[in-house]
């Protein structure tokens, strides 16, 4: 809007026209106040209703919450007033009105169930505290990048439909593409692979995944925004360390760029950007260190996935990110490379959060007849991922890499209770729509 003044940037002398909602309107008797919100913050209009065209004071006093409207007028200084200024007004146009009767509060005086929310999104983001959570998360992607392009990465695109599933199994959606069976792409794990084979060697990409989960958890969605890594020339341990530069370069940057955001979800004095190198247990170490705690029904044993119980009972006796490395091979994908004197442990690893994991990685098996060695241990067949596989016939140098969700990395960031805060629009088991 040409012309227009953000609320923030109102300064005493100016004659502006600010343009937003209506917040609150506080009638006095015969003065009354509109508080104007938009991007950048308040700010109060005053009315005094009998210096004032009724006409002017009508609009301006009998507008209803979250109206859309313009306000014209001269700044002036006023030490009450929540931001220490108020516009005395000349003109105030109502652009777009709102229903008296909304869904949510979008002030946050009064609560609402996260499904109501959901459902009205919208409005839900007029809210301070929501707002903060997707800035700081817009603020963790700026940083993200920054960093990969610092260590020579180059920003890919790989197609979210594809032929067959990245890992195979029951967590595909199907889909019907021009008559053929297609399906939405679990990770560009085998594209990513492909570009480290290619001239570009080192690369990242930061796009959907999809995953036909009957999980229906406050940490799992069917729709996530992935941070994918893969290099060429690099082992398991170069790859985690990429991994923890990019999570502590999030962190720093939401530190350095997002005080308003944090200090509006709390966390104002408490905010810890990991400073020490995460700890690397072996999965064995991971074993030995979960049974100990005593906090098990059962003892893990070799072969068994860490459960939540356990990662819970791990994460809180080490106290931050940790990785755990060097997993059997049996319960990773085919395409994780294994140690050539002892088959049984795979070159994998996983970054923990005390909460629960947020990095699943590893040194990829970059030999032919390897690979195609992993496609039948697992029950695949090579023959339907031969674009992929063929590749490795042309040159295919020693590579690593790993991937994680945007939405976990908030929620444990930040605290939240349930990873839907963390996504605009969620797609889960019940949610297709708004």
């Amino acid at each position: 809007m040409e012309g227009r003044t953000y609320a923030a940037d109102a300064e005493p002398g100016d004659t502006v026209t600010v343009a937003g909602w209506a917040h609150e309107i506080r009638d006095l008797g015969g003065i009354a106040f509109l508080i104007v919100r938009d991007t950048s913050g308040r700010i109060q209009v005053k009315f005094e209703k009998d210096e004032m065209d009724d006409d002017l004071v009508e609009t301006g006093t009998d507008v209803s919450r979250e109206s859309v409207v313009t306000v014209t007028g001269s700044v002036e200084e006023e030490p009450r007033a929540p931001t220490d200024v108020e516009i005395v007004p000349e003109s105030v146009e109502v652009l777009a009105p709102a229903e008296p009767e909304l869904p949510l509060d979008p002030s946050g005086k009064v609560d609402a169930e996260l499904s109501t929310r959901l459902d009205n999104r919208t409005l839900d983001l007029r809210r301070e505290e929501a707002k903060a959570i997707f800035e700081i998360r817009a603020e963790v992607l700026r940083g993200v990048r920054e960093y990969f392009r610092s260590v020579g990465c180059t920003e890919i695109n790989t197609p979210k439909i594809v032929a067959t599933g990245t890992e195979g199994g029951t967590e595909l959606f199907p889909i019907t593409y021009f008559g053929r069976e297609a399906f939405m792409n679990q990770s560009p794990q085998l594209f990513k692979q492909l570009m480290v084979g290619s001239g570009l060697e080192r690369v990242f990409e930061i796009g959907p995944i999809f995953r036909a989960e009957e999980h229906n958890t406050p940490r799992h969605l069917n729709e996530a925004t992935m941070i994918d890594f893969e290099s060429a020339f690099v082992d398991h341990h170069e790859a985690m360390d990429v991994c923890e530069g990019t999570l502590r370069a999030a962190y720093e940057a939401v530190e350095e760029n997002c005080g308003e955001q944090l200090e509006t979800l709390g966390f104002a004095e408490e905010f810890d950007v990991p400073e020490e190198a995460f700890p690397r247990l072996t999965y064995e170490e991971a074993i030995e260190r979960v049974n100990a705690t005593g906090e098990l029904d059962e003892f893990l044993g070799w072969g068994d996935d860490l459960s939540t119980e356990a990662e819970k009972a791990l994460g809180e006796e080490i106290g931050g990110h940790y990785f755990v490395t060097d997993w059997p091979s049996e319960i990773k994908p085919f395409y994780i490379q294994d140690y050539d004197d002892d088959p049984d442990l795979s070159k994998g690893f996983d970054l923990m959060h005390p909460r629960m994991e947020l990095v699943s990685g590893g040194q990829r098996e970059h030999r032919y007849e390897e690979l195609v060695a992993g496609f039948e241990q697992q029950g695949l067949d090579p023959d339907q991922f031969e674009y992929y596989t063929k590749m490795f016939k042309y040159g295919m140098p020693p590579h690593a890499g790993w991937a994680y969700g945007v939405e976990r990395l908030v929620m444990t960031m930040l605290d939240l209770p349930n990873i839907r805060e963390a996504v605009l629009f969620p797609r889960d088991r019940q949610r297709l729509s708004p």
